[in-house]
């Protein structure tokens, strides 16, 4: 009786400290979102002829199997290949109906799934962003270092501070030059769609568009804040670690060089574990001084990465935060020991179809 009394106090202190902070989280598609909670994992997608489809199925990561894959640090790598994952299948399914409404139904399923092709596609991702936020950066250092007549070496705070403010230059010009395309900028309005849904369920209201839509395009827990935290934590760590990095001084600066990077590359598995943390730690905090201040740079750049939604597209969102509560108390997820839930495409015509959850914001809290 006093244990259960005891867990029902620690419960109350966890919510309360802990409000407005889940485990589910999402990202925009090709006229869609893509919503997953720890156990269920659904894509909502727009249909040219107005209804909407459904992706549903259940998610049953690694670190099911292996628990240390849940502990600080090593989550945040996790969850990164994961989201990579989920979004590329997403972007294929959201991709498929697109162009299945263009032949009359007809619609690939091949690239709809996690199989060898994800995984060489999240390969290339890994390498295109190598390319452009650690290689770029660094090689336009060294030619800015030359063209200034300087010799700061990479034992020097002065190169890796150039370097990451080029790597944050490089971010922003990209996403604001990307955002001025048609079809992203559609995609951009899901991202905030998807935000309002969530903080609609965050804040415990009935997930119904007219109360979606009084709520921010901005997020805390947004993967564009923690981009920033990504880069941020960069910046920091090689500004000063190279200072202590003793390179042999018969080595030539090319090989220096490719060292370097090949460290940089090495070291973002840890440093995104790190800014993992830091998005966990700014979503608990979200209403206190501290999680505005450390987010507000997140929010900034959240600007270019959001737009505000139609109630059709807030519509699409709520269908697959729906969706997922529907699949997790259905199936009772939180306790399968193994897979239970095959894959399911269902059509509806509106948000009405799906039914209401006893599930709350208290079933989701991350610790």
């Amino acid at each position: 009786m006093l244990l259960s009394l005891k867990q029902k106090v620690l419960s109350f202190i966890k919510l309360s400290l802990c409000k407005q902070y889940t485990s589910i989280g999402g990202q925009a598609v090709i006229e869609g979102v893509m919503m997953r909670s720890p156990n269920a994992f659904v894509v909502a997608v727009r249909k040219p002829s107005g209804e909407i489809m459904l992706r549903k199925d259940q998610w049953f990561g690694l670190s099911k199997s292996f628990d240390f894959l849940k502990k600080p640090f090593f989550r945040g790598v996790l969850v990164l290949i994961e989201t990579m994952a989920n979004g590329i299948v997403s972007l294929n399914y959201s991709a498929n109906i697109a162009e299945a409404s263009e032949k009359n139904g007809k619609k690939k399923k091949a690239s709809e799934k996690i199989d060898l092709g994800t995984f060489l596609s999240i390969g290339l991702s890994f390498v295109f962003g190598i390319l452009l936020f650690v290689f770029l950066p660094h090689y336009l250092t060294i030619l800015l270092e030359k063209f200034a007549g300087q010799n700061w070496g990479l034992d020097s705070v002065l190169f890796h501070a150039v370097d990451g403010l080029i790597k944050s230059f490089i971010f922003v010009a990209y996403v604001f030059l990307i955002g001025l395309i048609p079809d992203i900028r559609r995609v951009f309005q899901y991202h905030g769609a998807e935000h309002k849904s969530i903080s609609t369920f965050e804040e415990g209201e009935d997930l119904l568009v007219e109360n979606a839509v009084k709520y921010p395009t901005f997020h805390p827990r947004c993967g564009t804040t923690f981009v920033f935290f990504l880069l941020f934590i960069s910046i920091l760590i090689f500004t000063f670690a190279f200072s202590f990095i003793p390179f042999p001084e018969h080595w030539p600066d090319v090989l220096k060089h490719v060292v370097a990077i090949v460290l940089k590359v090495f070291f973002s598995f840890p440093i995104a574990g790190i800014a993992y943390e830091l998005i966990k730690y700014a979503g608990n905090t979200k209403n206190k001084l501290i999680g505005k201040v450390i987010t507000y740079p997140g929010k900034v750049l959240q600007k270019l990465t959001t737009r505000e939604p139609d109630e059709d597209q807030l519509e699409v969102a709520l269908a697959s935060i729906k969706a997922v509560l529907e699949l997790e108390e259905s199936y009772n997820l939180k306790n399968a020991k193994e897979k239970v839930v095959t894959l399911q495409e269902v059509e509806i015509k509106n948000l009405e179809e799906l039914g209401s959850t006893n599930l709350k914001l208290k079933d989701f809290l991350e610790a």
